[in-house]
């Protein structure tokens, strides 16, 4: 079938801001321990809701009141199952516990700060948890019922994270670290060693330190289930492997070997790269290859490593879960043109689709392919993204495309070739688009990830810069229509660019952007707090350099059409420092829209704020790009 010439985006586009309002999230998913019962958590909006599956059943609501989110940091780690019940972050700071058959929710803790990343031990009588309260972090313990006072039991380090117990109760695992790192700089894997009392909580003994320090990152101990081995991924070989460390003879081996990724930054909670198998015979972990995932699994015998071919079709997999029962494995899964789903492969490879996360009326040829790409930065350093061409089953353009720098936050990340409805929404309606990963993102290795190490500012905009005259010489990019567009740190590159290099935008579209790094050290949350140290350097001594990558001192160079989008109730990048921006725009008439969404935070949560986004975002563009 011939194609319509229609002008680049002006096509009518596979999706529509409503349905990408509509979609929900996926966030997580585990196995019961006593059945064959699949627990996911959805976000519908603003509402966390958990959803049961077991066997052949219909999958079924268990929370509708409450609504189950954590809230230690960026969040994470909200429920975990174990012998028929669920237990789950919920209002006011509490763990809350539900049956899975039937029941309502039940509170196991007072409301005390936040809490997060739950664990059930063995035989089910205690709750490891991570809490936040008063600017001091630590891991808890309580007992299942809910019936003792919740005690403390580790808070020497700045920060805690994924708690796992030994199957025998003797010992929990987990990652700690100091202020100025973040946990990607460098972390301790811990053995907390418990002394059993009869009828008293568990007491902390020791709490010896087994891998990790100030240079290295570990992430994600988990104990086999016979409790012989810890396995955890590691960064010491300068990208992140898989880890086992033998606790009958006290001997570290990696088990990975290829040059790809099998960790990940941990921003949240409750993050998993790998699982044991029931016999603890082998691990299913995910390796990450220019930001391609696929799932493996190792066997410990042989050492043998096979890639589960039945999940080719996704190139994006996270938070893979295996049930004791019956050894299936379950995780998210998604693609350029398949939207995320919860997946689970049975023990004969039979893959089913559990649940999606849109109506997926647009999927397949519809949607536009992701290709990765790497390019010459403008320090002859490698650069890599993902690029997505225009794309439509009816329609074609005349020439070159407009093409949309994509800058995605962090800025400690990584876009991977997950679905991605703002690519679609902008391919499908012809632009090109090229997400980023700088150097800085995570995915290529340590040294790649430190490269923007007192360079933020710097390799970010020339790595996004670079990429677009990348696309310009191989003739998939308009040089008089490129757009640079970001949130949060990602915004902080717009404003930096439009600062940097006025004219070579043709506009930015900034959500929720760093304009003043003095505000922001002062400002955002325990979680970041020392994060600029690494980034531009510590205060007083990087003064200067902070007041030269704070766009809002130097904003009067910003002449290029902007649209900036804000959360009202921001607390990571607050309100003001839009505001900022906006006010010189302004004063001096430089083409802008303000859009300030009440009651939205740092992203977008309620529906009809997102269709608004998509809906304002696409008339600025048509307005200054496409018919400038």
């Amino acid at each position: 079938m011939q194609k319509e010439i229609r002008a680049w985006g002006t096509w009518p586009g596979a999706l529509s801001p409503r349905s990408l309002a509509a979609g929900l999230r996926l966030v997580d998913l585990q196995w019961d321990s006593a059945s064959d019962t699949l627990v996911w958590l959805e976000n519908r909006g603003a509402q966390g809701v958990l959803v049961a599956q077991r066997g052949e059943q219909a999958p079924r609501d268990l929370t509708s009141e409450l609504s189950v989110r954590a809230m230690v940091g960026y969040g994470g780690g909200d429920f975990t199952v174990a012998a028929g019940q669920v237990f789950f972050a919920g209002p006011g700071g509490r763990l809350y516990r539900q049956a899975l058959e039937s029941g309502e929710a039940r509170p196991v803790t007072p409301g005390f700060g936040a809490i997060a990343a739950p664990r059930v031990s063995g035989d089910g009588r205690w709750l490891a948890y991570v809490y936040s309260h008063e600017g001091e972090d630590g891991l808890a313990l309580v007992d299942s019922a809910g019936k003792s006072w919740p005690a403390k039991v580790y808070a020497d380090s700045d920060f805690v994270m994924q708690p796992a117990w030994h199957p025998q109760g003797r010992a929990i695992a987990c990652i700690t670290w100091d202020q100025p790192n973040m946990p990607w700089d460098g972390t301790t894997l811990r053995l907390l060693t418990l002394e059993q009392g009869a009828a008293t909580l568990p007491q902390v003994v020791d709490n010896g330190a087994l891998a990790g320090d100030e240079g290295t990152a570990v992430f994600q101990p988990e104990f086999s289930p016979d409790g012989r081995y810890l396995a955890f991924v590691s960064d010491v070989s300068g990208i992140g492997q898989l880890w086992l460390h033998d606790l009958d003879n006290g001997t570290q081996r990696p088990l990975t070997r290829a040059q790809a990724e099998h960790g990940m930054p941990a921003w949240a909670q409750g993050m998993r790269a790998f699982a044991w198998s029931p016999d603890s015979a082998a691990l299913y972990f995910l390796r990450n290859e220019h930001g391609f995932f696929s799932l493996w699994r190792h066997d410990l015998a042989t050492g043998k490593e096979d890639r589960l071919r039945q999940l080719e079709n996704y190139s994006s997999l996270c938070q893979p879960a295996v049930s004791s029962q019956q050894g299936h494995v379950a995780l998210l899964g998604s693609s350029a043109r398949i939207p995320s789903r919860v997946l689970t492969l049975d023990g004969a490879g039979a893959l089913r689709v559990r649940r999606r996360s849109t109506t997926e009326n647009a999927t397949g040829d519809r949607l536009a392919a992701v290709e990765a790409l790497s390019w010459q930065g403008e320090d002859d350093e490698t650069v890599h993204g993902l690029y997505y061409a225009p794309h439509s089953e009816h329609y074609c353009g005349e020439g070159r495309p407009p093409l949309i720098v994509m800058v995605h936050g962090g800025p400690t990340s990584q876009v991977s070739a997950a679905y991605d409805g703002r690519a679609q929404f902008f391919a499908t309606r012809g632009f090109a688009v090229l997400d980023v990963n700088y150097r800085g993102s995570t995915g290529y290795g340590r040294a790649y990830m430190q490269r923007l190490y007192g360079n933020w500012g710097v390799c970010d905009v020339q790595d996004a810069r670079s990429g677009a005259e990348y696309l310009v010489q191989r003739g998939l990019a308009d040089r008089d229509r490129l757009v640079i567009m970001g949130g949060s740190a990602g915004g902080f590159t717009v404003y930096q660019a439009l600062v940097d290099h006025p004219g070579y935008f043709c506009a930015g579209i900034c959500l929720y952007g760093v304009a003043n790094q003095f505000s922001l050290a002062m400002e955002t949350h325990k979680f970041e707090a020392r994060y600029l140290d690494m980034l531009l350097g510590p205060l007083p001594a990087a003064a200067e350099i902070y007041r030269q990558r704070s766009p809002e001192f130097q904003a009067d160079r910003i002449v290029d059409p902007t649209a900036i989008f804000q959360g009202d109730v921001d607390q990571v990048v607050p309100r003001n420092q839009s505001d900022a921006i906006v006010a010189s725009l302004k004063a001096r008439n430089v083409p802008h829209e303000y859009h300030v969404y009440e009651g939205e935070g740092h992203g977008w949560r309620r529906p009809d704020t997102v269709e608004a986004f998509y809906n304002s975002v696409l008339r600025f563009l048509q307005q200054y790009v496409i018919f400038a």
